[in-house]
């Protein structure tokens, strides 16, 4: 068995049945409502916070806070980072069982990478496992 890197990205593959799974959406894209403070994108170190994205959530009301990729496509449509509104037709359409009772926003860039990997990624895996009731994470990238 080859030696893997302790922090090289777990993957769980999913053995359950897609149409009776219910799935959250985690994104580094930097996505947040609206209504939310965004990103602090002053700090050159990156911002370590994240933000609680509810399943009824419009594309409409949600925005890119993020300087360190282009998102103009993503301004355009949310959805090309937080596929939301596809999401929700895969529910309908029988494939998914359901949306997770919360999704969550962050923004991925940041130099202090040891506090993002002991600190914020693991609130982050427990805000998901503890109040989402995910079976299935859909992790996207800016």
């Amino acid at each position: 068995m080859p030696l893997i890197s302790r922090k090289c990205v777990p993957f769980t593959p999913f053995e359950g049945e897609l149409s009776r799974a219910t799935v959250a959406l985690v994104t580094s894209a930097g996505v947040h409502r609206k209504d939310q403070p965004p990103f602090n994108i002053a700090d050159d170190l990156g911002d370590l916070t994240f933000r609680i994205i509810e399943p009824d959530v419009k594309a409409s009301e949600l925005m890119v806070t993020h300087h360190h990729y282009d998102h103009s496509d993503a301004d355009r449509d949310i959805n090309v980072v937080f596929p939301i509104d596809p999401l929700r037709e895969l529910v309908q359409d029988g494939v998914v069982g359901g949306l997770a009772r919360e999704h969550i926003g962050f923004m991925g860039y940041s130099m202090r990478l040891k506090q993002m990997y002991e600190e914020t990624a693991p609130r982050i895996a427990e805000e998901i496992d503890r109040r989402s009731r995910a079976d299935v994470v859909v992790l996207t990238g800016g």
